[in-house]
């Protein structure tokens, strides 16, 4: 998966059952839900119709890096202890790992001693490896859910990462700035996730990509809709684009081995029953999730002699595991990567828009094709925003004159 990716068990210690069953239920309870599961936002592949939808509302967009999609939950710990202040990171599969070293100092306090709780920012950690052959492990955030126990997820996109640079990023970069003999004690480092304009796409394409594919990989893009809140699950405003070639489903894939029959060698060693034939090369069957712990047979996985023995090389075990598969040109499906940081499989409904995104076939070519519409349409809607406000402003509070008695008469009521 390469140097981007790295090993959560080596940045955190991972809660036992009954801690992490508490901080589900202290997360489920600052985001205002019941539900204990995974509480972060999934996106929607991208398919012909969102072109439509990128001239329709307002999109940022940003790289779609290579590493592990994280959560991360600021909490208290023991007042006087040496971790009065705890941070966990939240994967997908809904675990909590602690992770020490971390400092969020709040704003305006330049002793750097008062710090956040009750926050929940979203991102992805990444290694970045250098020219040099340094790496970086980073944690880099693209949302903010509730900061200091007030939840921002009805505000827009922009707003919410305001409030993160803002009152969290701030402060902690000026603490840095102030004691750079700290930095090497910090797990990782947290940075805001650059984001452009949806119709900056010639730049994400030409310039940010090639960039960050040498640092820490990149397998496409994010669309965010600007205006929409955050939204837990499914979030038919968040589009992920991948190149055609890479667009992927994560199957569970369960192992078929053959039936051997016992030889006379086998039946001298009181083997009388046909057994597995473990050295031969199974059929790799691929299910996809219809409702939780219920799987359906979508297909089997293509491999090579050559590739069997490269999974087996893996060391890593293979049936009923979730495999991360592309369709090659011949429309079989071929193995990517193993997704150990998954539970389950995709569920039907996902596996039915990644296919219509393969069939759509939605190109960079295509995307920089459009960029010019985009941005007209995205112009014109803010050339009417400004007018409704001039509009506003010229009628005054109320709809009156602006200037008027009733005008007056407020303010002094004020």
């Amino acid at each position: 998966m390469g140097n981007s990716v790295p090993d959560l068990d080596a940045v955190g210690v991972k809660a036992e059952p009954e801690l992490a069953e508490v901080l589900r239920r202290e997360v489920a309870t600052l985001l205002g839900r019941n539900s204990l599961h995974f509480p972060g936002a999934q996106p929607v592949s991208f398919a012909t119709r969102h072109l439509t939808e990128l001239q329709r509302e307002d999109y940022y967009v940003c790289e779609k890096t290579d590493g592990i999609r994280c959560l991360m939950y600021f909490t208290r710990g023991e007042p006087e202890s040496d971790t009065p202040e705890v941070h966990y990171l939240i994967d997908r599969k809904n675990e909590y790992r602690w992770v020490p070293g971390l400092h969020f100092p709040l704003p305006g306090d330049d002793t750097f001693r008062n710090f956040h709780v009750d926050t929940i920012v979203d991102g992805e950690l990444v290694n970045d490896t250098y020219e040099d052959g340094t790496q970086q492990l980073k944690y880099l955030v693209f949302d903010c859910l509730v900061l200091d126990g007030q939840s921002l997820m009805h505000r827009t996109l922009d707003k919410r990462l305001a409030y993160f640079k803002e009152m969290v990023l701030r402060p902690y970069n000026a603490m840095y700035r102030k004691f750079p003999e700290e930095i090497p004690h910090r797990t990782f480092t947290v940075e805001d996730k650059s984001t452009q304009f949806s119709y900056g796409l010639e730049m994400m394409f030409r310039e940010i990509i090639p960039k960050v594919k040498k640092i820490h990989g990149n397998d496409g893009l994010i669309f965010t809709c600007r205006s929409t809140p955050y939204k837990i699950g499914t979030d038919e405003h968040i589009l992920k684009w991948k190149p055609p070639a890479e667009n992927t489903i994560d199957f569970r894939m369960r192992l078929e081995f053959p039936l051997l029959e016992p030889d006379t060698d086998d039946e001298a060693e009181g083997i009388t029953e046909p057994y597995m034939d473990y050295e031969a090369m199974p059929i790799f069957h691929l299910f996809v999730m219809l409702r939780a712990n219920e799987y359906q047979p979508f297909g089997e996985m293509f491999v090579t002699p050559d590739e069997w023995e490269d999974l087996k090389a893996l060391g890593q075990p293979l049936d009923d595991t979730i495999v991360e598969c592309a369709k090659d040109d011949q429309g079989r499906w071929r193995f990517y990567r193993l997704r150990d940081d998954k539970t389950d499989a995709n569920h039907i409904s996902t596996v039915e828009k990644v296919l219509e995104s393969i069939q759509d076939r939605v190109t960079e070519e295509d995307l920089i094709r459009m960029a010019p519409a985009i941005k007209a349409a995205w112009k014109k809607r803010q050339a009417l925003q400004e007018e409704e406000a001039r509009k506003r402003h010229r009628q005054g509070p109320g709809g009156g004159p602006p200037n008027g008695h009733n005008g007056v008469k407020r303010k002094f009521e004020e």
